[in-house]
């Protein structure tokens, strides 16, 4: 991996939320925990602490559900299909499922609330990456095929530098995450979490 700035760059950590990955969590209790997304904190966060120890910055998406009037969650068709086992108070802001899980805590310097895959729809992350002066994304979480994807393309379309950090992501299947990272090398370069802790220590 070639040198960088680390004053000049952001790590966005996608989605590593207690309702996605923490036993008890929504998917936990829906049966839809992959073993690939549960191990993904533990490498993730080791680049998060070295990145910041060496300037940079960390930010957070966190998947949303607002309630409706009767406190029920507006789930978009298309998920619920996918995981009918979503209910009241999953992903709920500022809940303990919508947290980002603990190998986290102290990392972050801004988390944004997001309510689709991209996790600069409908939010400040932009705005807030700008101020900070951040021109390079380190892009990990969940899933590579979903989240990630559309908020790596639309770092590029904002003409952000992209790397994604291959195995700081995973989808629901190796397939699907091996086919969205090729995808993915038109708009970003690919590199391993070990490969950006040894930039970072550059």
């Amino acid at each position: 991996m070639h040198a960088f700035d680390s004053r000049t760059t952001a790590l966005v950590v996608i989605d590593l939320q207690n309702d996605f990955l923490a036993p008890g969590g929504a998917y936990d209790r829906g049966g839809a925990v992959s073993p690939q997304a549960r191990a993904l904190p533990a490498r993730v966060a080791p680049v998060a602490r070295a990145l910041k120890a060496a300037g940079g910055f960390v930010a957070a998406s966190q998947f949303t559900l607002w309630p409706d009037a009767q406190g029920e969650p507006m789930i978009s068709p298309h998920l619920k299909r996918l995981r009918p086992f979503l209910a009241r108070g999953d992903f709920a802001a500022g809940s303990a499922g919508h947290a980002n899980v603990a190998e986290f805590d102290g990392l972050i310097d801004v988390s944004v609330w997001k309510v689709a895959y991209s996790a600069f729809f409908n939010t400040q992350l932009d705005w807030v990456l700008r101020r900070a002066g951040i021109a390079h994304l380190l892009v990990a979480g969940i899933v590579t095929n979903g989240g990630v994807a559309s908020t790596v393309r639309d770092a590029h379309m904002r003409d952000y530098h992209v790397t994604v950090l291959a195995d700081g992501c995973a989808a629901p299947t190796p397939a699907m995450h091996k086919a969205a990272l090729a995808d993915l090398r038109t708009v970003a370069d690919i590199v391993s979490c070990a490969d950006v802790l040894e930039a970072v220590s550059r």
